[in-house]
């Protein structure tokens, strides 16, 4: 299981005829193409070290004590393979108001982000909110939920919104239903990306 490659047009998911990962969590396939983003890197990182499977716990703990040595996606990884204290869920994904878990979610966001190369500065990082953030929708609003599944598969690209698309989509997932939203938010994800292969200037953006 791949990331797409920076460029790439978004495909629709067979599944759930939206884009692939953007139907996360309701979608399976898109939710494990979600999932697959932190556990390929999670296997690549075991076999680098040489770790047998009964020995993933103790790496896991190691990498959750020192999340900034760690590519986000590990320590992701890591914290799907411990369970909390205090709820017995994984840790970083328990209830709303579980301190242990939002402790440790809080955590997470001191591991490394590395932008890919071709990439805006800061992709990487819209990529681990938006990814964390359909993992773990319990925490979040219908609304929030919306963006950030509808524009992962587009931040995978390696786009980055301007202020102004940002503003105009999050406009639209509140300007209705949740299907007309997708509608609308689908259209303007489109035009981003003929926008980013063409080079062109979103309307209102000038040169610096």
């Amino acid at each position: 299981m791949v990331r797409p490659e920076v460029g790439a047009a978004p495909r629709r998911c067979a599944e759930c005829s939206g884009y692939e990962y953007g139907g996360a969590p309701a979608c399976a396939a898109c939710r494990a193409l979600v999932d697959g983003i932190v556990e390929d890197a999670w296997a690549a990182f075991t076999r680098r070290w040489d770790v047998a499977h009964d020995q993933e716990a103790a790496l896991a703990e190691m990498v959750s004590a020192e999340p900034d040595r760690h590519d986000w996606r590990v320590v992701d990884a890591a914290l799907d393979r411990l369970h909390c204290a205090r709820c017995g869920d994984r840790l970083g994904r328990g209830p709303v108001g579980c301190f242990a878990c939002d402790q440790a979610h809080g955590f997470r966001y001191a591991a490394i982000e590395t932008d890919r190369p071709g990439v805006p500065r800061g992709n990487e990082h819209a990529v681990r909110v938006n990814v964390s953030v359909l993992r773990r929708p319990h925490v979040t609003s219908a609304n929030e939920l919306l963006a950030r599944r509808l524009l992962l598969p587009l931040l995978l690209a390696g786009f980055l919104p301007t202020v102004q698309e940002a503003q105009r989509m999050s406009a639209l997932i509140k300007s209705g239903t949740p299907a007309r939203a997708t509608r609308l938010v689908e259209q303007a994800i489109e035009d981003a990306a003929a926008r980013q292969r063409t080079g062109r200037r979103p309307p209102g953006q000038v040169d610096s």
